[in-house]
């Protein structure tokens, strides 16, 4: 689901984000739960990036006031019944054009996918969101989703990966 969001975002570079669990859930511009291994997993957009909400689990993404813990390279934990692993990488582009062909390459991807949400936020049409399920995970028993968060101003596109895992 592509969704045009009238909400300027809140966070306009990769390195003003922060990462948490187990917050509550936070206002959303958009909001679209998917059903995989039996669980829903709740995708919300929100105006300072993102919010899973799966099983036990709550992760946000986003520029987050106070004390927020900046955003991991990788994190793991334990939830109720749930391992949970984090990673994120940061992705640099030279210039606007190749900066705007990979955000039309993860629109594009995602665009036709019930199981994912994108979010496009005005000033630009590359300032986009977006969340989708990972089907892979469910191999093992697991959940799982990726995220893309991508700011023009510094053309950088942030992508997460998270799975939570049922211990064997």
């Amino acid at each position: 689901m592509r969704t045009s969001l009238h909400t300027p975002y809140a966070d306009a570079r990769a390195d003003a984000l922060s990462f948490a669990l187990g917050l509550p859930p936070l206002d959303a511009l958009a909001v679209l739960p998917v059903e995989q291994a039996g669980v829903t997993v709740e995708f919300r957009l929100l105006g300072a990036s993102h919010q899973v909400i799966a099983g036990p689990l709550s992760e946000t993404v986003a520029c987050l006031p106070g004390d927020a813990d900046p955003l991991p390279g990788r994190a793991s934990t334990s939830v109720p019944g749930w391992s949970y692993e984090f990673a994120a990488t940061t992705a640099a582009h030279s210039d606007d054009t190749a900066f705007g062909r990979a955000v039309e390459a993860v629109c594009a991807r995602l665009a036709d996918r019930g199981d994912a949400l994108t979010g496009a936020f005005p000033g630009s049409r590359h300032a986009v969101t977006a969340l989708a399920l990972e089907n892979h995970a469910l191999e093992d028993g697991g959940i799982g989703w990726r995220t893309w968060h991508a700011y023009p101003q510094t053309r950088e596109i942030v992508m997460t990966r998270s799975r939570l895992v049922r211990p064997s």
